[in-house]
Parts: C-alpha cells; sequence; structure tokens
C-alpha cells in the first residue's frame, strides 16, 4: 500500500499542491524501467520542469527500494516559461518494521533546482513540517479514495524485478552484522587498531614562525643575488649562508638538549640589516 501510494502521481496531484502537470512518456518492458514527465510551481519562482527515469525493486525479505534519476527525452523540448532541473537524483526503501504494524522509509535526496541556497534552506524548513502532514493525511484516505489500483496499467510497479541476488546477500550482511564484527578497514590494515583515530601532529607556532622567517631570508637573498652581481653583493652572500649555517646547528644542539633559542630568526634579521 505505501510503495503504490509512492508511486501514484496521479492520486499525488489531489493533494500535492506543488505538482501541476504529470504524464507517462515511455515504459521499457524489458528493463522495467519508466520515464515521466513533471511541472512542479512554487511561490515567486519559475515553475521547475522534471525528466525523470525511475525503477523499482522487491527485497527477498519484501522490502520495494525504489531509484529515480534525471534525463532526457525526445518528446520533451526544453520551454523558456519552466527552469529545467538539471541534476535530481533521489531513493528510497520501505522495509516492514518486524512486530508492529508498521514501515520504516529511508530516503536519499538530492536536486539542483537553481534555487539559491538560503532561500531552499529556508523554504524547506517552512514547508517540510506542514507538507508531511499533507501527505500523511493523504495516505490514510489512499485505500479509499483511488477510483482505480495503480496496477490497471503498465508502470515500473507493474514491471517490479527482484533486487539482484549478489546485492540482497550485501545488503542482508548488512543489516545482521553483530557489533565487533570486523570490517574492510580491518581487513585492508591488519596491523592497525581497531577504531584508533590518527591524528597527524602539527608543528608548533615557533616552528611555523621560524619556517616564514627562513623563507623571507631565502627570498631576500636571492632578489639580492639576481639583482647585483658585483664581488660586495657574492661576499655578503656567503656571509649570510655562513650564518645561516651556523644558526641551524646552533638551534638543533639546543633542542637537544630541550631549550628553545627564541631569538635566532630575529638575529638573522638584524644580521641581514647589516649587509
Amino acid at each position: 500500500m505505501l510503495r503504490d501510494f509512492y508511486m501514484d502521481n496521479d492520486f499525488r496531484k489531489t493533494w500535492d499542491k506543488t505538482l501541476a502537470m504529470y504524464g507517462q512518456l515511455q515504459v521499457d518492458k524489458g528493463s522495467g524501467t519508466e520515464i515521466g514527465w513533471m511541472v512542479k510551481k512554487f511561490p515567486l519562482m519559475t515553475p521547475r520542469e522534471y525528466v525523470l527515469a525511475w525503477k523499482v525493486w522487491e527485497g527477498n525479505d519484501g522490502s520495494f527500494y525504489c531509484y529515480s534519476k534525471e534525463c532526457e527525452h525526445p518528446l520533451i523540448h526544453r520551454q523558456k516559461k519552466y527552469a529545467r532541473v538539471a541534476l535530481f537524483r533521489s531513493g528510497w526503501r520501505i522495509k516492514a518494521v518486524s512486530g508492529r504494524n508498521a514501515c520504516e522509509i529511508k530516503m536519499v535526496h538530492q536536486e539542483d533546482s537553481g534555487m539559491n541556497v538560503e532561500i531552499a534552506k529556508l523554504a524547506f524548513a517552512k514547508g517540510i513540517w506542514n507538507y508531511i502532514c499533507k501527505m500523511h493525511s493523504a495516505f490514510r484516505n489512499y485505500s479509499t479514495a483511488r477510483r482505480s489500483p495503480l496496477t490497471a496499467g503498465v508502470s515500473a510497479v507493474t514491471l517490479i524485478q527482484k533486487v539482484p541476488t549478489e546485492l540482497d546477500a550485501i545488503s542482508s550482511t548488512a543489516n545482521t552484522m553483530p557489533p565487533g564484527t570486523s570490517t574492510s578497514r580491518d581487513h585492508l590494515n591488519p596491523g592497525l587498531p581497531p577504531h584508533e583515530t590518527f591524528v597527524k601532529k602539527l608543528p608548533s607556532k615557533q616552528s611555523i614562525k621560524l619556517l616564514k622567517n627562513a623563507f623571507l631570508i631565502i627570498g631576500g637573498a636571492i632578489c639580492l643575488s639576481r639583482g647585483h652581481s658585483n664581488l660586495g653583493v657574492k661576499v655578503a652572500m656567503v656571509c649570510i649562508l655562513g650564518k645561516l649555517t651556523k644558526r641551524s646547528a646552533s638551534r638543533s644542539k639546543s633542542q637537544e638538549r630541550g631549550g628553545i633559542h627564541s631569538q635566532d630568526s630575529r638575529g638573522l634579521l638584524e644580521d641581514l640589516a647589516t649587509y
């Protein structure tokens, strides 16, 4: 019942006021894929046009899956009065809840309708609860309100196929995996401790400051050497390199003793100023 309610676009027009038009374009009986066209209207915006292809599968446990995506069709040409949605990916799974007269619905949705992100967030936050309430009321009336069953014509529901065996086995394994079971990460990296987070040790502020000063010194030296080639500059370059070598050696020794010369970079800059 819930599967038919989700897939019945003709009935959707009676309760979903955003759905202005809908039409079936093509059904591939071999693959069970259905292609449809719909127009949705939004306040103060150009109506959005959708050309979608979707397919429905049934799992061995009685669950249902549906996946929809955007496509092109020769019967539908672009019109200026509509904004064609270029990116639409949506999927859902309906599964019965064991021990209860209820169903679990999981949905993944991605859509780029050309709407401003902030406006889209605001519209979703303000309108989603009202939309869910309308959907709930419509579903309660669905069994008595529809005049003909959804299976009367050829559609993705009548051409429903079974989930491929290998995919159904993966899904069943993932749902029944007990806590503490090893994952693919454990097999790919057997030497790593399980569930351990490795964080790279970031350099200290002092190290970053020294690195910046070193780049500044080297850059200035390169500019001087390329701008002047007289003997005085060459001598200055030799002295600078000597200073850098000596201070690097002294810094290494001080770090081994546990101390840090905080004035190294300042001293280097002062030495440069003398040349």
